[in-house]
């Protein structure tokens, strides 16, 4: 076992704040979290960060545990955040003590409320030690893995039914795992042994990724305040999502549609293929992220993307058949980026996939008279339901015949990966290559 940390309590107070701003909707966590971890003392970040995502990634489970001495009805938001952040440094980090972690929560409920809700925290908090881990029993499998990996269980019924318990329980404990920070080396301003060895003397613990040539591995600190970042020299970016370009791939002085580009990190990534030649048009529907993709463009030094604030659905004006290749990273219930934004487990319903699966089917609609004859259509998610992924493949194909998949691009993929190709496409879970959960197929125009 660990031994005991000193923190100050505030790093406490910084946590359960976000935890709150999450809860109302006010911020993704990892945006929050971001933002915050600006005010936390260097020493306190590794646990700030850990108890936001944390307590937010075993939401579930931590009720479940609370479950016998909390009414729902009884407690404020804010009581209940600081209720469940205890409950997880209890059972999750055997470096903080019990006593002490509650001690800190009663201390947070003294100076912020009556006296009787800190009575109330002690008390809770006690009997939730006293009473050890309580077993999920007498259930089926998918609610017991649902609640004790903290996930909703329609979610896990239908990830079930599409790739086997087996799967799924693997998948679903992955989602709890913090993920590893991965960036995506620009090409075209260095190399990667020489950013790796930049890096490591500005004390980051870097290393080569092993499933792709442009990509690194960070183990120590973050590298959104790396001096080399801010130069353009990198992109922060998962491996998953770096598989996109592949997919694409695109060529040198190609006209290239972007559908959905926001952020603009597969954006910016085809543009590093292609040698920041040709054209490539990025879009998005919201003018605010016209700037994300406009500022990241200029910190990467490209010259070959023009931004566009435009809706996918309905391109008008745009000349049919004047593009190489289209990518349409598609909006998406975002279940693939679950470690990242533990909450999107709880707020995403069935009926969200539904109609988020109409508006992908319609994007798609919406480009294809844009494509040229022998041309490339990527489509691609950060989620693994397939009711927005191989459906939507599967109803295009029927409706177009002039699409077929585009099965050579597996050959572009890792060696680890292209076991996953099903049928041309592939989904990828979490747990296959520690990366984001994402849904890729390439097709071709007639």
């Amino acid at each position: 076992m660990s031994t005991e940390k000193t923190y100050t309590p505030s790093v406490r107070k910084q946590a359960l704040s976000v935890l709150e701003q999450v809860e109302r909707g006010e911020q993704f966590s990892n945006l929050a979290v971001q933002h915050v971890a600006n005010e936390v003392e260097e020493k306190d970040r590794p646990l700030f960060t850990e108890l936001v995502y944390g307590t937010l990634s075993h939401k579930r489970y931590i009720d479940y545990q609370l479950e016998p001495f909390v009414k729902k009805q009884r407690i404020k938001l804010w009581i209940r955040w600081l209720l469940r952040m205890t409950v997880y440094q209890m059972l999750f980090l055997d470096r903080v003590p019990d006593r002490a972690a509650i001690h800190e929560a009663v201390q947070i409920a003294k100076k912020r409320t009556h006296p009787k809700v800190a009575g109330l925290v002690n008390a809770v908090l006690r009997n939730v030690s006293r009473q050890g881990i309580r077993a999920v029993e007498g259930v089926s499998d998918a609610e017991r893995l649902a609640i004790e990996t903290s996930h909703e269980t329609w979610l896990v019924e239908a990830w079930i039914e599409a790739y086997g318990l087996e799967d799924v329980e693997r998948l679903c404990y992955a989602n709890n795992e913090p993920p590893e920070q991965t960036a995506r080396v620009n090409l075209l301003q260095t190399t990667r042994d020489s950013l790796i060895k930049e890096l490591e003397e500005s004390g980051y613990a870097v290393n080569e990724s092993e499933l792709l040539d442009e990509a690194i591995v960070n183990t120590k600190g973050n590298l959104a305040f790396a001096p080399q970042y801010e130069r353009g020299l990198f992109t922060i970016q998962d491996e998953a999502s770096m598989l996109v370009a592949r997919a694409l791939d695109p060529q040198p002085n190609e006209r290239i549609l972007d559908a959905c580009a926001a952020p603009g990190g597969k954006t910016t990534h085809i543009a590093e293929r292609m040698g920041d030649t040709g054209e490539i048009v990025a879009l998005d529907v919201h003018p605010h992220k016209k700037q994300l993709i406009e500022s990241l463009t200029s910190r990467l030094q490209l010259s070959s993307i023009e931004v566009k604030t435009a809706d996918a659905t309905n391109l008008d004006g745009v000349v049919e058949g004047s593009f190489d290749r289209v990518l349409v990273d598609a909006p998406c219930s975002g279940f693939g980026v679950i470690r990242r934004k533990p909450e999107v487990k709880y707020t995403k319903t069935s009926q969200d996939v539904e109609s988020i699966s109409q508006l992908q089917r319609k994007i798609v609609e919406s480009v294809l008279p844009y494509i040229k004859s022998g041309g490339t259509l990527v489509y691609s998610t950060c989620t693994m339901m397939p009711k927005e992924n191989e459906q939507v493949v599967e109803q295009l194909l029927l409706d177009h015949p002039e699409l077929s998949i585009d099965i050579s691009w597996q050959e572009r993929l890792p060696a680890k990966l292209q076991t996953y190709v099903r049928n041309g496409t592939i989904t990828i879970l979490p747990h296959y290559a520690e990366t984001d959960g994402f849904f890729i197929a390439c097709l071709k125009k007639k």
